[in-house]
């Protein structure tokens, strides 16, 4: 009986088989990109495309659906997520992944039939989360309304990307990326974030409830500004959107220097965004001055170090908590918060180097070299737990 439970343990809970697969897409994809960037590699698209595109709904896009497929009926006090539900998504995923990862080595037409596969099975995941928002007994649903809406820009932008690709159409996909990070990944992460940090923080602050509304349309401006390549006006949401959030983060009272390792992760990725949009102001200021260019550093402090430490944050205390365990991080795990952080400073020499012309290219080496390393060794420490469970 306890070997059928270990052969089945691995479906048993939607996070599991999806956080799984996202990791490994993370270290595949970030080896093929890295390869391809360095010319040993030759992919049917675009580059810059394959690394967007791979990260979004690869990467963030599995993970963020394990975790909302988990938590997601406890928010809206509803059923559970039927096994056969989320199992069938989750092998749409990988079939689609892998046949992505093929098609963007040898075949254009298999990658496209792969993003379709992808984008049907996005489709069905907001479906099903459509369903508990609108069946749930919750008394306030307003966090998982704006979850939900993020889920409805992914589908939005994703289509962009499809359309794009289907049609040889490159001059939307700037306005695809922009609708996809900001409206998408970083406002869904966001709404996940400033509901669950302060409570796992048992912060008691009343939350403001213009807060969430008002970063949402910053975000909106944001993403067309972007899109649009207004500068000026990217400066002036990034330093309203960092004065603003770093003002409320502060009158949460999170105390994350008081606070234990799997808190104070959840606490610093909070606080990355403020600090990567007054740092994105700084550098989209420099790219005037200077008339150079930081090689997307402004994007990269959003993805690796508001939602990568995010990521690894909630997703250490889910693997742990929803497998009987305490929720507690040792030496090792806040060895993996730090590692994120080293991460994210390689990753930005790494711009600084394009910027101001080093010719330490070298630092591309190091920096993705992290990134895999940093994917490597969480899996090594958790995936047997979300394959196998705890073991006795």
């Amino acid at each position: 009986m306890n070997k059928q439970t270990k052969q089945n343990y691995f479906l048993s809970q939607p996070h599991q088989p999806f956080f799984i697969l996202g990791v490994a897409n993370a270290i595949i994809i970030m080896l093929l990109f890295a390869l391809a960037y360095k010319g040993v590699l030759s992919l049917t698209v675009d580059n810059t495309f394959f690394h967007v595109y791979t990260l979004i709904f690869l990467l963030f896009t599995n993970v963020f659906t394990g975790f909302l497929f988990t938590t997601f009926p406890r928010f809206n006090q509803t059923e559970v997520i039927d096994k056969a539900y989320y199992t069938k998504i989750f092998y749409a995923n990988a079939i689609g992944s892998l046949l992505f990862l093929i098609g963007a080595v040898f075949n254009l037409y298999l990658l496209i039939a792969a993003m379709l596969i992808i984008f049907v099975a996005q489709i069905f995941i907001v479906k099903k989360l459509q369903t508990i928002f609108l069946a749930g007994r919750a008394p306030d649903k307003t966090d998982s309304f704006w979850i939900l809406t993020a889920q409805y820009f992914g589908i939005g932008g994703h289509l962009l990307f499809l359309i794009a690709v289907a049609f040889q159409l490159p001059a939307i996909i700037p306005t695809a990326v922009n609708i996809t990070f900001y409206l998408y990944l970083i406002f869904l992460a966001f709404s996940v974030g400033q509901r669950m940090i302060p409570f796992f923080s048992h912060s008691w602050a009343e939350k403001n409830p213009n807060f969430i509304k008002i970063t949402f349309v910053l975000f909106i401006f944001k993403s067309i500004f972007a899109s649009a390549g207004f500068a000026v006006g990217e400066i002036v949401v990034d330093i309203i959107l960092a004065s603003y959030m770093l003002k409320e983060f502060l009158r949460w009272d999170l105390h994350p220097f008081h606070s234990p390792s799997i808190l104070w992760v959840l606490h610093l990725s909070l606080f990355w965004l403020p600090a990567a949009f007054a740092l994105s102001a700084v550098s989209l200021t420099a790219e005037l001055v200077f008339n150079t260019s930081f090689y997307f550093l402004n994007i990269h402090l959003l993805a690796i170090g508001f939602l990568t430490t995010v990521l690894i944050g909630f997703g250490t205390r889910v693997t742990l908590g929803h497998a009987g365990m305490p929720p507690h991080a040792d030496r090792f795990a806040t060895a993996i918060f730090l590692f994120i952080q080293l991460v994210v400073l390689l990753r930005t020499l790494f711009s600084l180097n394009i910027a101001f012309g080093w010719g330490a290219n070298f630092l591309f080496d190091i920096s993705f070299t992290a990134w895999l390393l940093l994917f490597i060794i969480w899996a090594g420490r958790y995936g047997k737990i979300l394959i196998f469970g705890k073991s006795t």
